[in-house]
C-alpha cells in the first residue's frame, strides 16, 4: 500500500532550490535513511512529506486514514507540561500499563525519570527521550524521524534501534549516525543539489553504490572518489560485523580499494608519537575527584602513552567530560596525582561553541592560528584544509557570525588542528556535522600522530578513529573494555555496570560459585587462564615500554609492533575460554 506521494514537487529558500521537480513515494514497510550535505535540503524534504511545509510547486498526497509520527529537530512541549501528561496523556493507568509494547518504550527511555516530573529544566537528552517516547507510544503507520539521536547516548540510540527493527512500521530518517543508518535501513535517499538520488541498501551499501557509480560514469572528481574509497576500505578492515551484513556485499569493491592502504600506520604513528611526546604523557595515580558534593572518581589509576586513540564511553552523569577537564588541569582531585608529560601539547575541543570574533573572515580565523601544516606526509595550508571541511571558494570568506553551528564546530576543530598539538580531547566532536565532513575529519585524524581521546555517541566515529575503549560504569573507575562498545552495552545490559556512588567492583568478575565437587577440575582450569592472563598483561605492559624505548629504531618497533599484536591475540583467546568457563559453572 503507498502510504506518501511526492509528484514534481519543488521547494526553495532564497534563490537556490532545495527540492527541484521531486517525484518520490513511501509505501507499508519502507525504511529509508535520508542523507546529504547540512543545508542541504534533507530536513525540508522531510516536513513536504509530513505536510508541515507546504512546497511551492508540485503535489503531496497521504493515503485515506493515514497515521503519521513526525519527530522534529526542536522538541517543543506545552508550558508547565510534566512527562506523563506530554507522554501518556489522558491514558487510565491500567489502560498503559497492561500494554507490553507502552511499558517497553517507558523502559526503555524514560526509566531514570519520574513521570511526575515537569520538563521544564530538563536536559536536551531527556527532553530528546521525552519527545520520542511521545511519538513511539501511539500505533503509526509511517514515522518520520528528523535527528532521532540528537542528544541521545549510546544505550538510548542502542535501545531505539532495537525498537524500531522489531516495530512493523514504515520508516523514515534524516540522521547522521551511520551505525543507526545500517542498524534501521535497506534504502537510502541522498538529498543533493535539489533532486533526491535513490539507493537500495543501508548506509554501508550506499557508500558502494556511489563509489560503483562514480567509477562507472568515471565523472565525479577526484576527490570525492578518494574518500570513497577510504571509506570502503574501513568498512572493509574494519569491525567483522560490519563486513558481516548480507546487505553489504563489499567483496564486489575490491577493483576500488585494491590499491587503498591501511588507514593508519601504527607503527609510524606510534613512533611520531613517542618522539614527539616521550613516554609519559598522562598518569593519573589513585585519584579521588568531587563534584557538587558528588564522589565521580574514586582512587581511580589510568595510563595514557604516546600514540594512544582511546574512546571513551559511559553513562550519563558518569565523568567523562570531567575526566577530560581533569587531563586538560582544569578540574582538581581531592587526592592523588595527575602527572602531565613535559612536552604535551593539548588541544580540548569541548561541547560548547568557542568565542569566535564574529566580524573575522573564516580563513583569517584559521590562519592567525597558522598558514600551514603537515599532516602525515602531506603539507596543507588553512585555506586547502576548510575547503576538505567544506569552505569552499567565497565561502572562506564569510564572516565568522554568519556560519550555522555546524560550520562553527567545523572551523573550531580546524583550528585546534592548526596549533599542531600532540594531544587531543575531543568531546563529542560530531555534534552538528554531516556525514560528508565527518568523513573528511576521519581522514585528517587518521594520519595525525598524537594521543587522542574521544568522548562521543557515535559509534561508527568511535569504531573508525580509535584503537580501544575505555568505559565509565558509575564505579569510580576507568575500566577496559577489550570488546568495545558491544561489550559496554552488553555489561550494562547484564547489570554489571554499578550506578554511580556505588563502591568500586573489581575489574575482573569473580569466578562463580561451585556448583559441587564435580567441578574441581573446571575450576582448577579457570585459575589457570586467570593467571596466564596476568602473565599476557605483564608482558604486554612491558612491550608498551620497549616500544617508548625504541621510538627511532623502525625496524625494532616493527619487530615489537608484530609480538604485541600476538600478545594481545592470545590474551583475546584466554579471555573468551574464562568467560565461557565461568558460564558453565554458573
Amino acid at each position: 500500500m503507498n502510504l506518501v506521494n511526492l509528484e514534481n514537487v519543488a521547494k526553495a529558500y532564497g534563490p537556490k532550490p532545495l527540492l527541484d521537480a521531486v517525484s518520490l513515494g513511501l509505501d507499508e514497510g519502507d525504511r529509508v535513511g535520508v542523507v546529504g550535505r547540512n543545508g542541504g535540503g534533507k530536513s525540508t524534504l522531510v516536513s513536504v512529506l509530513a505536510r508541515e511545509t507546504e512546497p511551492d510547486a508540485g503535489r503531496v498526497t497521504h493515503a485515506r486514514g493515514l497515521r503519521l509520527g513526525y519527530l522534529t529537530q526542536r522538541d517543543v512541549f506545552p508550558e508547565g507540561a510534566t512527562v506523563r501528561s506530554v507522554v501518556l496523556g489522558d491514558r487510565a493507568e491500567h489502560e498503559w500499563a497492561g500494554d507490553v509494547r507502552v511499558r517497553d518504550i517507558l523502559a526503555g527511555l524514560l526509566a531514570d525519570l519520574a513521570l511526575d516530573a515537569p520538563l521544564a529544566g530538563m536536559s536536551g537528552g531527556e527532553r530528546r527521550r521525552v519527545a520520542l517516547a511521545r511519538l513511539l507510544v501511539p500505533e503509526s503507520d509511517l514515522l518520520l524521524l528528523d535527528e532521532p539521536t540528537n542528544h541521545l547516548d549510546i544505550e538510548a540510540i542502542d535501545w531505539l534501534a532495537r525498537h524500531l527493527k522489531g516495530r512493523k512500521v514504515a520508516l523514515l530518517v534524516v540522521t547522521h549516525d551511520r551505525w543507526f543508518l545500517d542498524e534501521v535501513t535497506d534504502r537510502t535517499w541522498e538529498v543533493v543539489d535539489g533532486s533526491v538520488e535513490r539507493y537500495e541498501g543501508g548506509y554501508s551499501a550506499y557508500v558502494l553504490a556511489k563509489a560503483e557509480r562514480s567509477r562507472i560514469a568515471a565523472a565525479t572528481e577526484a576527490k570525492r572518489q578518494n574518500l570513497l574509497r577510504k571509506e570502503l576500505a574501513w568498512l572493509r578492515r574494519g569491525p567483522q560485523a560490519r563486513t558481516s551484513k548480507p546487505k553489504f556485499r563489499v567483496d564486489a569493491a575490491q577493483a576500488l580499494i585494491a590499491d587503498e592502504p591501511p588507514l593508519r600506520d601504527s607503527v609510524e604513528l606510534t613512533r611520531f608519537a613517542t618522539a614527539r611526546l616521550g613516554k609519559t604523557v598522562y598518569a593519573i595515580e589513585d585519584v579521588t575527584v568531587e563534584l557538587g558534593g558528588k564522589e565521580l572518581f574514586t582512587r581511580t589509576t589510568w595510563q595514557l602513552g604516546p600514540g594512544d586513540r582511546v574512546g571513551l564511553v559511559g553513562v550519563n552523569g558518569s565523568g567523562k567530560s570531567t575526566l577530560l577537564r581533569l587531563l586538560d588541569g582544569s578540574v582538581q582531585p581531592v587526592a592523588g596525582t595527575v602527572v602531565q608529560g613535559k612536552t604535551v601539547q593539548l588541544a580540548h575541543l569541548t561541547q560548547n561553541l568557542e568565542d569566535l570574533d564574529p566580524t573575522r573572515r573564516v580563513l583569517e580565523s584559521v590562519e592567525e592560528i597558522r598558514r600551514r601544516i603537515t599532516v602525515g606526509k602531506r603539507e596543507w595550508t588553512a585555506s586547502q584544509l576548510l575547503e576538505r571541511l567544506g569552505f569552499a571558494g567565497d565561502r572562506q570568506w564569510t564572516p565568522v557570525g554568519d556560519l550555522s553551528g555546524g560550520e562553527r564546530r567545523r572551523l573550531q576543530i580546524l583550528r585546534l588542528l592548526m596549533g599542531e598539538p600532540n594531544v587531543l580531547l575531543l568531546d563529542e566532536p560530531t555534534n552538528d556535522l554531516d556525514i560528508e565532513t565527518l568523513t573528511e575529519v576521519e581522514d585528517l585524524l587518521d594520519g595525525w600522530p598524537g594521543t587522542l581521546v574521544v568522548v562521543s555517541h557515535d559509534r561508527y566515529f568511535l569504531e573508525r578513529i580509535t584503537d580501544h575503549v575505555v568505559a565509565l560504569l558509575g564505579d569510580g573507575r576507568v575500566s577496559m573494555l577489550p570488546g568495545g562498545v558491544d561489550e559496554y552495552l552488553e555489561r550494562r545490559a547484564a547489570g554489571n555496570a554499578p550506578k554511580p556512588g556505588a563502591p568500586p567492583a573489581a575489574e575482573k568478575p569473580a569466578p562463580p560459585k561451585p556448583k559441587g565437587g564435580q567441578d574441581w577440575k573446571a575450576r582448577k582450569e579457570l585459575d589457570q587462564l586467570e593467571r596466564r592472563l596476568e602473565k599476557l598483561a605483564g608482558q604486554e605492559a612491558d612491550l608498551h615500554e620497549q616500544l617508548a624505548a625504541h621510538a627511532t629504531d623502525y625496524g625494532k618497533l616493527q619487530e615489537l609492533d608484530g609480538r604485541l599484536r600476538e600478545i594481545q591475540a592470545e590474551a583475546a583467546t584466554v579471555e573468551e575460554e574464562w568467560l565461557m568457563l565461568a558460564e558453565d559453572l554458573g
